[in-house]
């Protein structure tokens, strides 16, 4: 009766020993592993759950002896990226030590999350429009006046400091116009993703003298669809390019490895509104991964995990994302960051 209950429980349960190792699965563990209950007897839980704080939590669980949980993490099984919530329990019942509860977020918190974060990018988007506004307007007139000066100065030599001023204020209105995002709506035509995919591709490998390994993994029954093929090559470069930054920070860029995915969605919720058929394209690497503080915020104006970094790219990309109606999304740990961008196919 017992092994029935647990078959019949949508939540993963896993019991293991004090060396970690799998003693059972039930039927909702065996899907979230993809393996069977004999085929992972025995077998390291971290070795078909990838999550860096698995190992250390089990371990204080077992040293402290008390229940521990975290929720909304980013694991990696199987080579999928899943936000799960999970829970160890220590147990002493014969050779188990530990068990390990398992529940994946489900539709409906992604879709809330998404919501969300379109919310508030688009409160955020306000915000930023009106202060561009204020700033462009000082701006120019710092720029006019500083003109003005620059001809009534007697000393030629004073004109260098006349140059810096206009130059400065040149850089700080392109910053805004970068900020505020193109001006002119997109102009949308039917389009074959893979150009857009491999003219991305091509300019990356050129940027990196062919240095980083590209992987391409294309479906190519994939449609043509309406888009802005430049604005979507500008998107997805920012992601590929963030990539390989993200290499280069941890790595020789010759050990890195980007691949570049598509494939067909089908019945799959964009915000709160159903699509029948949905582009999917991934961006994956094998860099740092993003800091856990900016996660919820890597999509903001201004925000970026380099000391150098704009904070410009992300947000592009999920404006030109929204502009065809889709979204763009993100999950990362350390070693496997995945940009997830979904784009509906009008049929």
């Amino acid at each position: 009766m017992q092994q029935t209950i647990l078959d019949n429980l949508t939540t993963a349960i896993i019991p293991v020993n004090d060396q970690l190792q799998i003693l059972s699965l039930n039927n909702a563990a065996e899907t979230l592993l993809d393996v069977s209950d004999q085929g992972a007897e025995l077998q390291l839980v971290t070795d078909f759950i990838r999550l860096q704080e698995l190992q250390s939590d089990l371990e204080r669980t077992l040293i402290q002896n008390h229940r521990y949980s975290r929720r909304e993490t980013d694991c990696l099984i199987q080579d999928k990226m899943i936000t799960v919530d999970y829970t160890i329990t220590p147990v002493s019942d014969g050779d188990m030590a530990l068990l390990l509860e398992i529940t994946p977020r489900g539709r409906t918190h992604r879709i809330s999350r998404e919501e969300s974060q379109d919310a508030q990018l688009e409160t955020s988007k306000v915000l930023v429009r009106g202060l561009a506004h204020e700033i462009k307007n000082p701006l120019g007139g710092i720029r006019g006046a500083t003109q003005l000066l620059a001809r009534e100065l007697s000393d030629p030599g004073l004109n260098d400091f006349t140059d810096i001023i206009i130059k400065e204020a040149d850089r700080l209105r392109d910053l805004v116009d970068r900020m505020l995002g193109p001006l002119q709506p997109p102009k949308m035509v039917d389009l074959n993703i893979h150009e857009v995919l491999e003219h991305v591709v091509q300019l990356m490998n050129a940027e990196a003298a062919g240095k980083i390994t590209i992987v391409r993994d294309y479906d190519p029954s994939i449609p043509e669809f309406p888009g802005d093929s430049e604005r979507l090559i500008q998107a997805v470069l920012n992601l590929v390019r963030n990539a390989m930054q993200a290499i280069e920070q941890v790595m020789p860029v010759e050990r890195g490895k980007i691949t570049v995915q598509s494939r067909i969605i089908r019945q799959f919720t964009i915000g709160s509104q159903p699509r029948r058929l949905v582009c999917h394209i991934s961006v994956t690497d094998n860099g740092h991964g993003i800091p856990e503080h900016l996660k919820d915020n890597i999509f903001y104006p201004m925000v970026s995990g380099r000391a150098n970094g704009s904070g410009l790219g992300l947000s592009l990309t999920q404006s030109v994302i929204s502009e065809h109606h889709g979204l763009v999304e993100c999950n990362s740990i350390p070693g496997h960051t995945v940009f997830n961008i979904y784009i509906p196919i009008k049929e």
